[in-house]
């Protein structure tokens, strides 16, 4: 799918004229036909904002960059300066366009600075972010909503922009939630957890900057320019290509300016604060009463764990580590994972964030991938040969009479592969996304998240339209609701609540959930069937239920409706199966699997001893800003037993250091030497810090001698000290040393200069 299912119906307004120079591949086209069908309002203004794909522009309309130096009002015109600016326009060089590069975005508009303001948090910064902290960057504003699949198609985007313009641009995620559950900041910090999103967070929960930019549909993105001006947005996923190349062109054109300011940046990123556990938000798991096995998607560790029932440790299959490679129960990787099959001994697993289905031979230990490409499938597919087909988002597993049924999220279908055939293809779902009955090819599913059968049906938790389907297996085959929004004339993917009851919600008043009648649940992600009966994961209400299929009845049968780490309370659940009168719970924002007793209603946590985390992941040393290698004169200092360094910060003014992070140094050595202990070396610490000199000393293995260091400091500061940008900078300096009796100083003193 490339666009989102708009927030609420804006009259469409018209495009700009397409003036590529070439015309574009047909994919290609079809991207950004789908970036210009998707325009937002600016504001209450009535003008059409900006588009993307406006720098794909003819010489014909460079005259149009004239327009910037007019004299005409800031706000929501092209003009860029008052008569008083003109004037100093005119003596600044720096000021000018530059001769061979033009602007892209010739009728950018002016922001007044305040757009960011409304937002309630923030997450992944030290503190909030205003326009003028990130004056200089090119900006990209990420408006999602944790629970939507496009959002989540689009981090990877997002994620390689950032790390191809490390030093130019600058992504906030603009939080504007969907779901009720999804407005609380705590669950927005644990969904940015479990996306591993490294850039800034702003809880948009009353949707302020999301009116304030004419936002219509999740994903959408604004870009902002190095000097403070919108220059248009974008709608949808899969544009990867048009986002690199609108960046590209920003970047050079500010750079010949001189308006761009490549100074890296340092967030204070949730995960800093977060302790190594077992489990990592486990996604769904798989209970077999014949075998005694119990299977965990450990999804934010890449690999499956398999215990038994009563939490015995057995085996774990994948090594951590996120990938695509097959082999042996050590070797394979998995980005991930989600639901989980088994079928005699194979047991089969969506790699969701792979776009791969697994299968993992339980007998030999081996893992083979069984379809997928391995890259998302950017339109709807109607399947192929199995390694030849892309899938998109394959998000949980059933298996009936020798088929594989698959939910995929992605297209909001349902997909089949016969096992033992060298096919997949869709099963049920046009594509559409919305909670439609009737004949497979013309129902419709809203990301169904998770599926379950009882060998006549597959039922099916449809996620963003808080409805239970059922599927019939036999030769009237036809989708229907079970308990949802399907009979409402419209809103039927933003109704939600939490209330049990009888039947299919009335339409009585579409999009009040105060005002329908019936049982309403908020983004479940799971069903299970056990004799006759349908347990729901109703996972943004953080509780457990049960259905009566029979007479559409739900009731609640363990959780609080609040979110907690109790043995009361869960948190997100995301996944459920039954067997032997219990029920297993991936409780997934709690890291934990637990286990439901259904004669007692208790629950309890299950432990499994010996399991540990993988190894993290080595990360890359914050270098900042390397502007090469001060040399510094020998150092001659007084025999000791350690090497003292005096480091001063100097400071642009208006910035102090951040108070949330330390001054860290690495000295490594330059050529032989026996002054400093190898295990000295080459490591990142932590120096102390008081009115802005920083302090530290290394230990020496001999009292005298010399050598040649390599001495690197890395130090963040921020405007006032407490802002939610803040910059990098490191130093480094080759220092000779001379460790003697006759020497006289005590340390070795610097200076290192930010900007």
């Amino acid at each position: 799918m490339i666009s989102s299912e708009p927030a609420a119906q804006i009259p469409a307004q018209p495009s700009p004229p397409s003036l590529k120079k070439t015309p574009p591949a047909p994919f290609v086209w079809l991207v950004l036909c789908a970036a210009v069908a998707t325009l937002a309002i600016w504001a209450t203004s009535g003008s059409r904002t900006p588009s993307l794909t406006d720098p794909l522009i003819s010489p014909a309309s460079a005259a149009e960059q004239k327009e910037e130096k007019a004299d005409k009002p800031a706000k929501k015109e092209t003009g860029t300066a008052k008569p008083a600016a003109k004037k100093e326009a005119s003596k600044k060089k720096a000021d000018d366009e530059p001769a061979e590069i033009e602007n892209p975005f010739p009728r950018r508009i002016k922001l007044e600075g305040t757009e960011l303001d409304g937002g309630i948090d923030w997450l992944n910064a030290s503190g909030p972010i205003n326009l003028k902290d990130l004056r200089g960057k090119v900006v990209i504003l990420d408006f999602w909503t944790y629970c939507c699949i496009n959002c989540m198609h689009i981090l990877p985007d997002l994620k390689y922009l950032e790390h191809k313009y490390p030093k130019e641009l600058i992504v906030i995620g603009v939080h504007s939630a969907k779901f009720d559950n999804e407005k609380d900041t705590e669950n927005i910090r644990r969904a940015a957890l479990r996306y591993e999103i490294e850039h800034p967070i702003v809880n948009d929960a009353e949707m302020k900057i999301w009116r304030g930019f004419g936002i219509r549909a999740w994903p959408s993105i604004a870009l902002i320019d190095p000097e403070g001006y919108f220059c248009g947005t974008d709608s949808g996923e899969g544009h990867r290509e048009l986002l690199d190349e609108v960046v590209g062109r920003v970047v050079a054109y500010h750079r010949a300016k001189g308006t761009l300011d490549e100074t890296p940046v340092k967030f204070d990123l949730e995960r800093n604060r977060v302790k190594p556990g077992a489990l990592r938000f486990p996604g769904k798991v798989l209970a077999d009463e014949a075998s005694n096995r119990l299977f965990i998607t450990d999804s934010n560790h890449n690999r499956i764990v398999i215990t038994t029932l009563d939490g015995k440790l057995l085996d774990v299959i994948g090594n951590g580590t996120a990938g695509a490679v097959d082999g042996d129960y050590k070797s394979a990787s998995f980005f991930r994972p989600q639901g989980t099959e088994l079928v005699g001994e194979k047991l089969y697993i969506s790699d969701t964030e792979n776009h791969l289905l697994r299968v993992v031979d339980l007998a030999t230990k081996k893992v083979t991938t069984l379809a997928g490409t391995g890259v998302q499938a950017q339109f709807r597919a109607s399947g192929g040969a199995l390694r030849k087909t892309a899938l998109n988002s394959p998000w949980s597993l059933s298996h009936v009479d020798g088929t594989l049924y698959v939910a995929m999220a992605g297209p909001h279908q349902l997909w089949a592969h016969k096992l033992g055939s060298e096919t997949i293809s869709v099963f049920a779902g046009s594509g559409r996304e919305d909670i439609i009955d009737g004949p497979l090819e013309e129902s419709a599913f809203a990301q169904p998240s998770g599926i379950a059968s009882d060998g006549k049906a597959i039922y099916v938790a449809d996620s963003e339209g808080s409805s239970i389907r059922r599927v019939g297996l036999d030769s009237k085959t036809a989708v229907s609701t079970v308990v949802g929004t399907s009979e409402l004339r419209g809103g039927r993917l933003f109704v939600f609540g939490d209330r049990d009851g009888q039947g299919l919600l009335k339409p009585n008043e579409p999009g009040n959930p105060e005002e329908v009648a019936g049982p309403l649940l908020q983004h479940p992600l799971d069903v299970a069937v056990h004799n006759g009966t349908v347990f729901i994961a109703d996972s943004y209400n953080h509780k457990i239920k049960k259905l009566d299929v029979t007479k559409r009845e739900v009731k609640t049968i363990f959780g609080t409706g609040k979110a907690g780490a109790g043995l009361t309370q869960l948190s997100e659940p995301a996944g459920v199966s039954a067997t032997k009168g219990k029920i297993f719970i991936a409780d997934t924002n709690n890291h934990r699997v637990c286990v439901v007793d259904l004669k007692s209603g208790t629950m309890t946590e299950l432990k499994i001893d010996g399991l540990q985390p993988p190894p993290a992941p080595k990360e890359a040393d914050a270098t900042g800003d390397l502007k090469g290698v001060i040399d510094v004169a020998a150092q001659s200092l007084a025999a000791g037993n350690k090497l003292a360094f005096e480091v001063r910060l100097k400071l642009p003014e208006g910035y102090k250091l951040n108070k949330l992070d330390k001054v860290r140094y690495k000295l490594e050595a330059s050529g032989e030497q026996a002054l400093i202990a190898a295990d000295q070396l080459r490591t990142r610490k932590a120096a102390d810090e008081k009115e802005g000199v920083a302090t530290f000393s290394i230990p020496l293995a001999k009292p005298s001698g010399e050598a040649k260091f390599l001495l690197s400091v890395s130090f963040s500061y921020c405007r006032d000290g407490v802002g939610g940008v803040c910059k990098l900078n490191t130093t480094r300096w080759n220092i000779p040393v001379k460790v003697a009796e006759d020497g006289k100083a005590s340390s070795i003193q610097l200076e290192a200069v930010a900007e």
